[in-house]
C-alpha cells in the first residue's frame, strides 16, 4: 500500500466513508485538469464543491467528466483571449515602432 492509498483509507475511516466508493484516479484527474485549465487553487476547491454536491445528492452521474470538460473549455477560452490580446498588443507595438522609424527618417531627410 502506498502513501496515497494509506491516506485515503485513513481519511475514509475518519469520515465514515466506504473506501470502495472513492474513485481516487477520477478525483486526481479532475483536479489536474482544473489546476492546469483554470488555476491551481481552483483544484481543491472544485473537489470540495463536488464532494458537497455528492453529499447533497445534487451531483449528476457524470460530474467528473462535466467538470473536467468545463476546466478544459475554460483553458481554451483563456488561451484564445490571450492570443487575441497578444495579437492586439503586437499590432500596437509594431505601429509604434513604424511611427518611430518614420519620424527618424523624416528628421534625417530635413
Amino acid at each position: 500500500m502506498n502513501v496515497l492509498e494509506e491516506w485515503t483509507a485513513l481519511v475514509c475511516r475518519e469520515l465514515g466513508i466506504d473506501p470502495a466508493r472513492v474513485d481516487r484516479t477520477a478525483v486526481l484527474d479532475l483536479t489536474r485538469d482544473v489546476a492546469h485549465g483554470v488555476a491551481r487553487p481552483a483544484a481543491p476547491l472544485t473537489a470540495y464543491l463536488m464532494g458537497l454536491a455528492q453529499g447533497a445528492g445534487t451531483a449528476p452521474p457524470d460530474v467528473v467528466e462535466r467538470l473536467s470538460r468545463m476546466a478544459k473549455d475554460w483553458a481554451g477560452a483563456d488561451t484564445e483571449a490571450d492570443t487575441e490580446a497578444d495579437t492586439g498588443a503586437n499590432a500596437g507595438a509594431n505601429a509604434g515602432a513604424n511611427a518611430e522609424t518614420r519620424a527618424a527618417a523624416d528628421t534625417s531627410e530635413s
